[in-house]
């Protein structure tokens, strides 16, 4: 499944899906100014009291702080911080070991095994034993808890079975083999599995306190996690509070006291608060861009992802390719890049953003190169085309329906104007907030609607697997058995350079087929408060606070 999404990792001001894949469908003066206490005293005072506080956005309310079920940016960004799995990304955003100290991989590249520090604890002082994970993985995968991440688990042998409702949890190969060992056995090899065991959904669970609390992870007082912080308190839709979790087996690196999230769902109304001090870090509004772009207090850096849009096959008139091609070839991308989001993103031609080295030592997406132009003329021809060949003497009422945020809805109202003009096209705009547009968007119950993906790990076979057949982020109809054979073998195939080749073959189908088409890579722009320094923003789409400072 996937993934939504923001355009920034600190400060997650406009959501996306997931997905994942996730991911699916962002944008910070003197923090000795900052005001967190309702009673008005400065922020001085508060810092004397609590120590260092960061203050920064999550844009919302987290989906959820499960992490079988929180599988979007809103919820990934805290659970990255308040729990840890087995391997964590390190300041090269590589996959380094988290919970478990050490791993041993056998021969054939199939049997992981690996050994759990021994002081690792829960928030509440519990030992994390292997039996969380194994807990926390089935329980991700049990079609009943119906995870959009559970399919990340079917590298694992069994696992697909299990969720598909054609097997059972005990052929999931995941064993505690005491405490502080757990096997993991997949179903073909996968070079990067420790990559993916990074993500949010692989999270363990403290088996005892879920079993006697299923919503232990739905207040502070009951959320208990596993890594540098825990949850202080939480007031739903108004904030979060993070305190140093005291029992993280390293938290003499740890150098924040709290960390408070507030919930803005608005770029302007957060860079004022970066402005007033009340925020630590902050995005930039698109229309403040060329102004600020430019500053020392600037962080720019890749973040794996991609904003797209996707028509619904089972409505019409989008049922027919020409018509989906000709909508795609009416946008001028460089357009949206430069004059709409701004703040150097660069426009999208193909679906896999830059940054993928295939084993030839090639950029994925130099190989495939620009794959949806802007074609105006094309697009005429097309829709002409696709209209003949429906029958349509005019095209049937056509909605557009974006999740609710500034900048998506800049984004919407240029492509309005595009297909008006490239076209002749009217297409109606409707917003509705995230958890409603997702579920409507799952159902296939929007025409044509707004998208982004965020990357749950680090290969190109994570965004294409999305648009397999019955796959939950695929929220298109699209269904084609050639289609599903290249990415089973773009995740399979022991030779990387045929695995590759079958992974290209995926994108210009997807091009071609146009179920989707690509708007803009997303970047992360970040404005930081003097003295903000340690904050790893990893490109997959979640950031870590655990080396963080505020001096």
């Amino acid at each position: 499944m996937k993934k939504f999404l923001f355009l920034l990792f600190a400060v997650l001001t406009v959501v996306v899906l997931a997905a994942c894949t996730a991911n699916d469908d962002t944008d910070e003066e003197d923090p000795t100014e900052n005001v967190d206490e309702p009673d008005g005293d400065d922020n001085g005072e508060t810092a004397d009291a609590d120590g260092k506080v960061l203050y920064l956005n999550n844009g919302t309310e987290p989906t959820s702080l499960d992490p079988s079920i929180g599988f979007d940016a809103v919820s990934w960004d805290p659970l990255n911080n308040l729990m840890e799995g087995l391997t964590r990304l390190d300041n090269d955003h590589r996959a380094g070991p988290g919970t478990a100290e050490t791993w041993d991989i056998s021969d054939d590249g199939l049997t992981y095994t690996f050994h759990l520090r021994e002081d690792a604890k829960w928030s509440n002082g519990d030992p994390v034993v292997a039996e969380d994970f194994v807990y926390a993985w089935k329980y991700m995968l049990d079609p009943e808890t119906g995870s959009p991440a559970a399919f990340l688990g079917y590298f694992i042998e069994g696992a697909e079975a299990y969720n598909s409702g054609e097997g059972s949890a005990d052929d999931v190969k995941v064993t505690a083999k005491d405490e502080k060992t757990l096997e993991v056995v997949l179903a073909q090899p996968t070079g990067f599995f420790l990559d993916v065991l990074t993500n949010p959904a692989f999270f363990p669970i403290n088996h005892q306190v879920a079993q006697d609390n299923p919503k232990w992870h739905a207040e502070a007082d009951t959320f208990v996690g596993n890594g540098p912080f825990k949850l202080e308190s939480w007031k739903h839709d108004e904030e979060m509070v993070f305190a140093k979790n005291e029992h993280y087996w390293d938290a003499d690196v740890v150098k924040l006291d709290k960390v408070h999230f507030a919930m803005i769902n608005d770029s302007n109304t957060q860079y004022q608060m970066f402005q007033s001090g009340d925020l630590d870090t902050a995005s930039i509004p698109p229309e403040l861009s060329d102004q600020l772009i430019d500053g020392d207090n600037v962080f720019i850096g890749p973040y794996g992802g991609l904003e797209f849009y996707r028509f619904n096959l089972t409505m019409e008139p989008f049922q027919n390719k020409k018509i989906r091609q000709a909508f795609a070839y009416a946008v001028n991308r460089e357009d949206i890049a430069q004059y709409v989001v701004k703040n150097g993103v660069e426009p999208a031609f193909g679906f896999i953003n830059p940054g993928y080295t295939s084993p030839t030592g090639e950029d994925f997406r130099d190989v495939n190169g620009d794959l949806v132009p802007f074609d105006p003329e094309r697009a005429k021809q097309l829709l002409e085309e696709g209209m003949a060949e429906e029958g349509y003497d005019e095209l049937p009422e056509i909605t557009l329906t974006y999740s609710t945020s500034d900048t998506n809805k800049a984004v919407a109202e240029a492509l309005q104007s595009m297909f008006q003009e490239h076209l002749d096209v009217k297409v109606e705009l409707t917003n509705q907030e995230w958890n409603v547009f997702a579920e409507a968007q799952q159902a296939l119950e929007l025409q044509f609607s707004r998208s982004s993906f965020i990357n749950d790990y680090n290969d190109p076979v994570n965004f294409l697997e999305s648009f397999i057949t019955d796959s939950y982020m695929n929220r298109t109809g699209f269904s084609s058995e050639e289609y599903d054979a290249l990415i089973a073998k773009g995740k399979s195939a022991t030779d990387e350079e045929e695995r590759w080749e079958a992974l290209y073959e995926a994108e210009k189908m997807l091009a071609d087929e146009m179920m989707a088409f690509p708007i803009r890579y997303y970047n992360t722009v970040v404005l930081e408060a003097d003295g903000v320094e340690g904050i790893l923003r990893h490109p997959v789409g979640y950031f870590d606070l655990k080396y963080a400072d505020k001096k």
